[in-house]
């Protein structure tokens, strides 16, 4: 005996309506009885194909969730990712921007520091300078002082000798006593003017010597002020040049050390993304591993009931195969048998009366091994 169940069935909800023949009014209305019960009750379902059903139902349901469960996974860790992502980009920027930071600061602390010592230059320039003037002027007042007394001592020695000459002429002409006054003193008068004239010329010299040498004085003080100068300028720049070459330095090696750091950052930040995606690789394939494993022991399960159930249901199906085996071989022999006879009636009705015994005999033959072949 089989187990069945009841089980609604939708086929049975249909509506299952027999045409009505009117040569029969007692036929259509038992027709139409058959029907209405057919509508009213369901149809018997075999409770294998129930079982065999819940279970296709509650397997689609386990792979939806399944497939749920990863397209949720699968949008968790796409949110992770972004947030990491986010998370590192708001470093990355405030890292640049704390760089940016310090170049700015470098950048004002040079211009300060030149600005500084640009003033600090001009004020030792402008300090030289004054200094410099001052001593070409103090010098210059020395040589003109120096020629004032030499001038001063120049003419009081003319003076001391147009006297000394002056006195020498009186005793002269004192004892050239033939010599008439008028002459002494015509001789006296051009002697006083060539001695005049004689020292008007040397002071002249003199002052023109002392010009020459004054303005040759200058212009050794001017060169050696404007060499001083220049010297002076000179080891500015070069205080300013490796003021700059030592700051060009500090902001080379700033430059080096920040590319270094955003390196190192860079690689840290990689290395944490890549472990994220790795993890969450890892976590995925896990996850499938485990419902792979999951379906692989249930199917073996299923499995393992299924062998079981057949191996428990192997001699009712060996018995019931035998039966069908007989039914068929039953069937077939009446086939034949019925064949038999009407080709053996048909036989002895053509043939004459002395060949029937042979032709029995061959159409034995001929269903004994046909027999024998449906029974093979």
């Amino acid at each position: 005996h089989r187990d069945h169940a009841c089980v609604r069935d939708e086929a049975g909800d249909r509506d299952i309506r027999p045409e009505l023949r009117p040569s029969s009014f007692h036929k259509s209305r038992a027709r139409h009885r058959r029907s209405s019960i057919r509508q009213r009750f369901a149809i018997i379902t075999p409770a294998s194909l129930v079982s065999e059903q819940i279970q296709e139902h509650e397997q689609e349901v386990v792979r939806r969730e399944q497939m749920s469960g990863y397209k949720r996974m699968q949008r968790q860790h796409q949110k992770q990712l972004i947030a990491l992502e986010n998370r590192l980009k708001a470093e990355m920027d405030e890292h640049k921007l704390r760089l940016q930071k310090e170049v700015e600061t470098q950048a004002n602390n040079t211009y300060i520091e030149l600005e500084r010592l640009a003033k600090k230059q001009a004020a030792q320039l402008d300090k030289e300078m004054k200094a410099s003037a001052a001593e070409e002027k103090r010098i210059q007042q020395q040589i003109l002082v120096q020629q004032k007394k030499e001038l001063t001592t120049f003419l009081d020695t003319q003076k001391k000798q147009y006297r000394l000459c002056r006195e020498r002429m009186k005793e002269e002409m004192n004892e050239d006593s033939d010599t008439p006054k008028e002459e002494k003193q015509e001789r006296l008068s051009r002697h006083k003017e060539t001695m005049q004239r004689s020292q008007a010329e040397e002071e002249a010299q003199l002052l023109n010597q002392q010009r020459l040498v004054y303005e040759r004085s200058c212009r050794a003080l001017k060169r050696r002020s404007l060499i001083k100068k220049h010297e002076f300028e000179q080891e500015q720049m070069r205080e300013e040049l490796n003021k700059k070459k030592t700051q060009k330095e500090m902001e080379h090696a700033l430059m080096i050390r920040q590319d270094e750091s955003t390196q190192e950052l860079e690689q840290r930040q990689l290395q944490t993304l890549q472990r994220l995606r790795f993890e969450l690789m890892r976590h995925q394939h896990q996850t499938e591993l485990e419902n792979q494993e999951e379906y692989n022991s249930r199917r073996q399960r299923e499995l393992h009931r299924k062998h079981a159930l057949e191996r428990r249901q192997q001699p009712r199906n060996l018995k019931t195969l035998e039966m069908q085996i007989k039914k068929q071989f039953q069937d077939t022999c009446k086939v034949q048998n019925k064949q038999y006879k009407a080709l053996r009636n048909h036989q002895l009705e053509v043939s004459p009366k002395s060949d029937h015994k042979a032709i029995l005999k061959s159409l034995k033959e001929e269903q004994t091994r046909k027999l024998a072949q449906a029974g093979g």
